[in-house]
């Protein structure tokens, strides 16, 4: 036990340093949210198919109930109970555009290295033109139910559920429920709940008043979260910890050109469609999942109908709602419907990262919105929403409430539109008559193995050092 320790406060220290401008201290939020026992207790786990080269290195850390699929090297790090996809990373040959195509020389990996990510998801592959094999976190801590998804991080702090996207940032500090698409950011402090994605030819930035996000994602004086979306959370983690206690699971009914990973808890009357992505640590409970649908990581999908090729991006959580057919519901969204008081979003809307409806009345979006910020009431839908057509008109400048959108609202929308198809033809939600495969159709066949750590003696708690290869 005094190796991971002594593992733990050298992370401690090497990310202070980075944050040392800002008097920012991780010691309260390591200190007090490592759970030393179940760091003994959890065995991790990878999944290996014949769709992506296997490589793992895990060096001097502790990975304790934690998900690894593609290639990724970790060292001196404690990953604890964090899902490290690597299944999209970039391979040897892939081009990338700058100026002109430069091929990639090697496979990209994931490495992380000195960084403690606790709950965390990484996914995609890294946006950092300047290292392109290598999908880089260092000196890195994030808390709880955070994302890193295509970003690249040196000497960061990432508070509970928020949402690092397609960037680069060096010595920062996002705070809680923030979403961040800013391109590279240097030594800077993001408030607690920002929603901003900036680009060459437009800014979107929003962000919630100070008291409505602490009702819903606040941290106390040790940084540790609070708040009606992680009390949702944590009510529902006993169901995850039963999908570890059993080797074997009984497959869950869905047609032969979908997926459903055997650690997703599975509730109630649940219908799968064709074509469906239910993705590790999505929670589905009385769900209908419509063709095409997924349901990616730490997403919880409770009492609601998805039409079809619905996407519910990491952390979305949807409760008591009606999804129009190609509906975006973005990262770590709350949609808290009642059951007198359902959410109704109409088809093709896109609502956008860390959004709140939360109503004891029905809420009702029209088709082809864009939907932001807190909803609390029908009148909130008026601030807090605009018709993708009236978007893409704006040239200039956009208020409405405290959102601020400037640029050009046509290349917004193109842009959404773009990655939107993206995550449909990756996932497999376009498969059909063999061609258009996708996670849907790769992951039906995923082998699980097992590792664990020493559980007595000197290196009690650690992970022997261990290379899987092919």
């Amino acid at each position: 036990m005094d190796k991971l320790k002594q593992l733990n406060d050298r992370i401690i220290r090497r990310v202070n340093v980075n944050l040392e401008e800002f008097d920012f201290n991780t010691e309260s939020f390591v200190k007090n949210s490592l759970e030393y026992d179940k760091m003994l207790k959890f065995y991790a786990f990878y999944g290996i198919t014949s769709q992506h080269p296997i490589y793992f290195n895990f060096k001097k850390s502790n990975i304790a109930g934690s998900y690894f699929l593609g290639k990724c090297y970790v060292g001196r790090s404690a990953i604890y109970k964090s899902d490290v996809r690597g299944d999209e990373l970039k391979r040897k040959g892939d081009n990338i555009r700058y100026t002109k195509d430069t091929p990639l020389a090697e496979d990209e990996r994931i490495v992380i290295r000195d960084s403690l990510l606790y709950k965390t998801l990484v996914h995609s592959n890294s946006h950092n033109l300047e290292s392109p094999e290598e999908f880089g976190i260092k000196n890195t801590i994030s808390a709880h139910y955070a994302n890193i998804h295509g970003s690249t991080l040196q000497g960061c702090f990432l508070g509970p559920f928020a949402t690092v996207d397609l960037m680069n940032l060096h010595s920062c500090i996002v705070g809680e429920f923030s979403y961040v698409q800013a391109g590279e950011l240097f030594h800077r402090k993001i408030d607690p709940g920002t929603v901003w994605i900036r680009n060459p030819n437009f800014e979107f930035k929003y962000k919630f008043q100070k008291e409505i996000l602490e009702k819903f994602v606040g941290v106390n004086s040790s940084h540790q979260p609070r708040g009606i979306i992680y009390d949702f959370v944590k009510e529902r983690e006993q169901d995850y910890e039963k999908l570890f206690d059993v080797v074997h699971l009984k497959p869950v009914k869905a047609p032969s050109s979908s997926a459903v990973n055997r650690y997703a808890v599975f509730l109630g009357k649940t219908h799968i469609g064709e074509n469906v992505l239910v993705s590790q640590r999505a929670f589905l409970d009385n769900a209908v999942m419509g063709d095409g649908s997924n349901a990616q990581e730490n997403t919880y999908i409770i009492h609601s109908n998805l039409a079809g090729l619905c996407i519910t991006a990491h952390g979305g959580k949807i409760i008591h709602a009606d999804i129009g057919h190609e509906t975006f519901v973005g990262f770590n969204s709350f949609l808290n419907g009642k059951p007198n008081a359902r959410i109704e979003i109409g088809e093709g809307c896109i609502v956008m990262p860390h959004t709140i409806i939360d109503s004891d009345v029905p809420v009702k979006i029209p088709d082809e919105h864009l939907v932001w910020g807190f909803i609390g009431s029908k009148e909130d839908v008026k601030n807090q929403t605009i018709l993708l057509d009236d978007l893409a008109d704006v040239r200039d400048t956009l208020r409405i409430g405290k959102m601020v959108f400037t640029g050009k609202g046509s290349v917004f929308i193109d842009a959404f539109r773009k990655r939107i198809g993206q995550i449909l033809l990756t996932n497999g939600a376009l498969f059909h008559n063999g061609e258009k495969r996708g996670h849907a159709q790769d992951d039906q066949n995923i082998s699980f193995n097992t590792i664990q750590p020493y559980s007595t003696g000197e290196l009690m708690g650690l992970y022997p050092s261990i290379r899987i290869q092919p």
